[in-house]
């Protein structure tokens, strides 16, 4: 038996339809096709949404027999980031792939590995998310209400904003600048002097064009991908945080599926995930050209970079007494091995 889409009910009823199709599915007799759906906020055309639907969709597929089917809503067509995670919390959403950020307020751990100025580069950061540190998180979501399948490349972080050219700190200084909701996040820019406002990024686009906020910070591929440029001037390539994508499955929905079906979307990801930090890695440049192309682009030097990581130092402290000091001096330790 087939069951029955959705997906052209509205939006509640399609979050309540995926309730049935998340729970039934798995209910359903072993020889029967059943189908889960997995929802993101970045634009079709960003890595994450790119690798979802052309590996991590064909490959669970292809380890079920045909089994298990994967329906891909990328560009917020299942709603914003906090309305997939809560969904998938509840276990009314199968699987969400979303910016680390947004789960950060449910388990504020995540915040450990949003140190500003700390991940120099992408390495660094994969090196310590794939260990022990990642390890303690994923239990922490564990214990959420989520099931963590592993981490997809984000990004640097750059900002940009719509009153001139940000060269030193000083320069940020009252900027009203849009910012995911991670207290790390918001912390940071206002040791640096301007006005954070934490904001879904389903709104970001329309605040920027009616100048709500003046400045955003995002990784070359989304502020590419979400047409930024058109409403914003100014990009410096600040590079403060170096920021992940979490995938998680509702843990009600997973427990529900059978082990080897578990087995194969576990895999499918971590084929997915390989795919997606090349492709990445490879898009970055891409972006950065075509950007300089529609923006006015200024280079932040070396002493003012380091002036805004001194500046920020002390946000560092006030993670551990949220994210845990065992956990902060963990990330720190291997940062420092270079």
């Amino acid at each position: 038996m087939k069951l029955r889409s959705h997906f052209k009910l509205p939006l509640m009823a399609r979050m309540a339809a995926a309730a049935a199709v998340t729970f039934g599915c798995a209910m359903a007799p072993a020889a029967a096709q059943q189908k889960l759906q997995i929802a993101g906020n970045f634009a079709s055309e960003h890595p994450s949404s790119v690798a979802v639907e052309q590996v991590f969709k064909k490959e669970v597929a292809r380890l079920t027999n045909n089994q298990l089917q994967v329906d891909v809503f990328p560009a917020m067509q299942l709603g914003g980031a906090k309305e997939n995670v809560d969904a998938v919390r509840s276990g009314t959403l199968a699987l969400t792939w979303v910016g680390a950020a947004f789960l950060s307020r449910i388990a504020p751990e995540l915040e450990a590995v949003s140190l500003p100025f700390v991940f120099s580069n992408r390495e660094i950061a994969f090196r310590v998310i794939d260990g022990p540190v990642g390890d303690a998180i994923d239990k922490k979501l564990q214990a959420k209400g989520f099931v963590s399948l592993g981490w997809m490349e984000l990004g640097m972080r750059h900002i940009t904003n719509s009153r001139g050219p940000i060269k030193t700190m000083a320069d940020l200084k009252g900027l009203k600048v849009r910012l995911q909701p991670n207290e790390t996040h918001l912390n940071t820019f206002r040791a640096l002097g301007a006005n954070p406002v934490a904001m879904d990024v389903k709104e970001l686009y329309s605040a920027l064009e009616q100048h709500v906020v003046d400045a955003q910070e995002n990784p070359y591929t989304v502020i590419s991908a979400a047409r930024y440029g058109e409403v914003q001037k100014h990009l410096s390539n600040s590079g403060h945080f170096f920021d992940l994508i979490a995938v998680v499955a509702s843990r009600k929905a997973f427990e529900q599926l059978n082990p080897e079906h578990q087995k194969a979307i576990r895999e499918a990801m971590t084929s997915t995930i390989a795919f997606q930090r090349k492709l990445a890695e490879q898009d970055e440049s891409k972006r950065l050209a075509e950007l300089k192309g529609k923006m006015t682009y200024t280079e932040i030097s070396a002493a003012s970079l380091d002036e805004m990581r001194r500046a920020t130092a002390p946000v560092i402290e006030d993670v551990k007494k949220r994210a845990g000091a065992d956990l902060v001096n963990q990330v720190l330790a291997e940062v420092a091995k270079r």
